[in-house]
């Protein structure tokens, strides 16, 4: 029997599927080892917000029971994600005076120095989910350090990136799992949970921005100088793209849907004019025949407007033309032909699609974008445990969150 501090679970809530992955150490190297994962297309989840308790709570016991039937042991733990557009984030200063005697700068220090950045002002429904330190500053100088402990000085200054998000979403959700028999370990930001999946070391440090494109959210995280800069999650997915194609066809979701995944396509230019689809080919009840650059133009023209929602997002922080690494897109709506061309057209920057990567065992099905946030989840509880990475604040039904947390570092 395996100890459940000898396995990692990565429980990602979404709206079009609830998905489990168990990672357990490599033995042989560094790093984890796929043991198991379950998914389950029941979700009462719409756009990230608990709609439906009861059919929640059913797909993720679903997902957890058929994840530990891949693995062979029982799952009683696991980190999981908080998503939607009532997600967002600031980055904030503290300043504290050096506690010890021989000005010598301690954990405690970090810890004082973390708690007097977060004392702005939020809107009172809502929680601060993360503090992740940017970088520290001793005394006078503007030079950036990245862990100060053991280094002297009078007065120690730290900037932190905070996440915040809406305190009832966040009780409903840790509802649902705890009905389950599931303890959440750690709740992580679904953007932070993508790109610690797909990221890479340098990426971050020449500064880069991760999307991921889910079925009802669009997710944003930007990172510089190796630190998260900005976070926000925006209430539009890929599922928008299956309902104009449903509409422009005249025919049913779950058609549309197949479309979408089997010709759907974000480059008209790619598609020739003269191929053609049968919809009684996907489904004997339906008829009509559509030309497949006509189904393409309806998918690029909503892919487009996710991705200038993006576009528009980085200009207004003035990091469009500041991003050397590029654009990272990931989750299940990247997977739509021909997005890296359009992206590409629309940022004016290198794109690159971003899939889990480094793992051994069940890779064959785990490197896959829709995975990546599950994936995430689960590295964050192996590298807070193995201390490689720090994760974000762990958070209870109450909201509250751990007062000193590490930096969030590859």
């Amino acid at each position: 029997m395996i100890k459940k501090e000898e396995f990692y679970v990565g429980l990602d809530i979404g709206s079009s599927k609830i998905c489990a992955v168990v990672g357990v150490p490599n033995n042989e190297e560094d790093g984890l080892r796929i043991v198991g994962m379950g998914t389950s297309r029941l979700t009462g989840i719409r756009k990230g917000v608990v709609t439906e308790i009861e059919e929640t709570v059913s797909g993720i016991s679903e997902a957890v029971e058929l994840a530990e039937r891949s693995c062979g042991f029982p799952l009683d733990h696991s980190n999981i994600n908080l998503n939607g557009g009532h997600i967002s984030s600031m980055n904030s200063r503290g300043t504290i005076a050096v506690g010890r005697a021989d000005q010598e700068i301690s954990k405690n220090d970090l810890g004082r120095a973390e708690d007097a950045a977060q004392a702005v002002q939020i809107p009172p429904n809502k929680d601060i989910i993360h503090v992740i330190p940017r970088f520290f500053m001793i005394d006078n100088s503007d030079e950036r350090i990245k862990d100060p402990i053991g280094m002297t000085g009078i007065r120690l200054e730290v900037e932190t990136h905070l996440v915040v998000a809406s305190q009832q979403i966040l009780k409903n959700l840790s509802k649902c799992v705890t009905q389950t028999g599931i303890k959440a370990d750690d709740t992580i930001a679904t953007p932070l949970a993508a790109a610690k999946a797909v990221l890479n070391k340098r990426q971050k440090e020449l500064g880069c921005a991760v999307i991921d494109i889910g079925a009802e959210t669009t997710s944003l995280v930007i990172f510089e100088e190796d630190s998260i800069l900005y976070t926000k999650v925006f209430p539009i997915g890929a599922n928008a793209i299956t309902n104009d194609i449903a509409i422009g066809l005249r025919t049913s979701i779950d058609v549309a849907e197949k479309v979408k995944i089997k010709y759907g396509h974000s480059f008209h230019k790619e598609v020739p004019e003269k191929d053609k689809i049968d919809l009684s080919s996907i489904d004997m009840k339906e008829e009509g025949v559509f030309s497949k650059r006509h189904i393409s133009e309806i998918c690029e023209a909503r892919m487009e407007e996710i991705l200038k929602i993006i576009r528009d997002e980085l200009r207004r922080i003035n990091k469009d033309t500041l991003l050397p690494a590029g654009i990272i897109i990931t989750g299940g709506g990247s997977k739509l032909q021909g997005i890296d061309l359009l992206a590409k057209e629309c940022f004016n920057l290198p794109v690159d699609l971003g899939k889990p990567h480094s793992l051994t065992g069940l890779t064959e099905k785990i490197y896959d974008p829709q995975f990546s946030v599950a994936v995430g989840l689960m590295l964050y509880g192996y590298e807070e445990n193995i201390g490689t990475g720090g994760t974000s604040p762990s958070i209870n039904i109450s909201g509250k969150f751990k007062k000193f947390v590490k930096i969030f570092l590859p």
